[in-house]
């Protein structure tokens, strides 16, 4: 597997760079999926009917691979019903009625962390996830060998179009991430710490400097302003050289990768006892009247945070999760908040237009611009044919989604959408291939 080291040039389009964020108005409602991160679904500990305050336990993790949900506002709660999600799930969701005093749950109290046990413990009762869009139960990473863990990488790349909540979380609260940093040295013994944010973010570069300069053994890596720079995979390499062989985990290589909003949100819990409950989201698009960078409840609806951003000024033609790279579309408007949304994109009929599909030219641009030299026009034909053996052995696996292949494809071959199919399919005929083999 190789890795490209100048990436690709999307249009940045950071309209919210130097805006700060502020805080929304509490919404009347909010809704909240039991399934806002990998792995298994929380399990609700409430029923119709219970007072709820800002901070109170409303669902459970289940198994090894999950994270605790709680309330986002004060209020009480009205209605647990299935709700599908973006990715075509359905699972149960807790509807809360605000009563706009936004109270926190007197209960809560600083985690007291002695050990590694205690601060793995309590990044787990956080219930903080990978902000930055994975959804990965962050106390999951954490759950090895400490002695393996040579570098802790902060992920503050922030390499899509139109994000920029990350760069306002490293500008503003960078208080918050110092005392996860420092947490995560005296306990997890990790001595460095190295920041990886792109150069175009001149606000988060300065204040991570300055965070730098005060805790020793943290490195800030300023890195060329080229997509997918903040891939897991990429990140590492061009922070600390190593390379991550296929289907293996960054700890593979002596990495954990954290985005900078995660370590942020782990650092207020463990100065105030609050869990997760709020949400730095970039609001942008054509469509979107006052773009900004608003800190919202988890669970507001989508309508509610255009209506803050005062109004759309016409019906989008698509709104995403995300970016427009690697974004999620949102069926309704009434789609709430979730752990892992960094943006909200209102796009309009330009902005979204797909572009007419022709036949590939076999020009290689989607192998030459793929982050790990992928080849995605032999993958699209192996899935046609379903060649399960050759989709294995082209490492579809491998793909990340990143979506450099089609952005640069000639022919506007919807490249990146057929590796997802791809990647579904193959690991659907090894799960049959291992149930048959008992």
């Amino acid at each position: 597997m190789s890795f490209f080291l100048n990436g690709i040039h999307v249009p940045h389009r950071k309209n919210t760079e130097k805006t700060p964020a502020v805080y929304m108005t509490p919404p009347q409602t909010v809704m909240l999926p039991m399934s806002m991160h990998i792995g298994a679904p929380a399990k609700p500990i409430v029923k119709v009917g219970d007072p709820v305050k800002v901070g109170t336990r409303i669902a459970e993790a289940v198994g090894a691979v999950s994270s605790p949900i709680f309330s986002s506002v004060s209020g009480k709660v009205t209605k647990i019903s299935d709700m599908l999600l973006s990715n075509g799930n359905t699972v149960p969701a807790v509807t809360i009625q605000s009563d706009g005093e936004m109270t926190a749950d007197e209960t809560l109290r600083p985690p007291v962390i002695r050990s590694a046990e205690d601060l793995i413990e309590a990044i787990r009762e956080s219930g903080v996830v990978g902000l930055g869009g994975a959804g990965f139960p962050t106390y999951v990473k954490f759950k090895v060998d400490l002695s393996r863990i040579e570098h802790l990488i902060i992920n503050g790349a922030e390499c899509e179009p139109y994000i920029t909540s990350d760069s306002v979380t490293m500008a503003e609260r960078a208080d918050d991430m110092e005392y996860a940093i420092t947490s995560m040295q005296a306990h997890f013994g990790i001595k460095h710490i190295v920041i990886g944010i792109e150069k175009n973010k001149k606000r988060a570069i300065a204040s991570m400097q300055a965070l730098a300069e005060r805790v020793p053994g943290v490195e800030v890596k300023v890195l060329p302003s080229v997509y997918p720079q903040g891939g897991e995979k990429v990140l590492v390499y061009h922070t600390v050289r190593r390379v991550i062989p296929a289907e293996k985990l960054p700890i593979d290589v002596g990495c954990i990768v954290c985005n900078c909003t995660t370590v942020a949100a782990i650092g207020s819990f463990l100065k105030t006892g609050m869990p997760l409950v709020k949400k730095c989201v970039t609001v942008d698009g054509a469509c979107v009247k006052e773009p900004k960078n608003v800190i919202v409840p988890l669970g507001t609806p989508i309508s509610d945070i255009f209506e803050f951003c005062g109004g759309l000024t016409e019906t989008p033609e698509k709104v995403l999760y995300g970016g427009p790279m690697m974004g999620v579309a949102i069926p309704d408007l009434q789609a709430p908040v979730l752990k892992n949304t960094n943006a909200v994109l209102a796009l309009s009929a330009k902005e979204a237009r797909l572009p007419q599909t022709t036949a590939c030219i076999r020009c290689g641009a989607c192998t030459n611009n793929c982050p790990f030299g992928l080849a995605p026009a032999s993958i699209a034909a192996a899935y046609q044919k379903k060649d399960a053996a050759r989709l294995e052995k082209l490492q579809i696996q491998t793909c990340m989604e990143c979506g450099c292949c089609s952005f640069n494809c000639p022919a506007n071959r919807p490249l990146v959408q057929t590796n997802k199919l791809a990647k579904a399919f193959l690991k659907e005929e090894k799960t049959k291939e291992a149930s048959k083999n008992g």
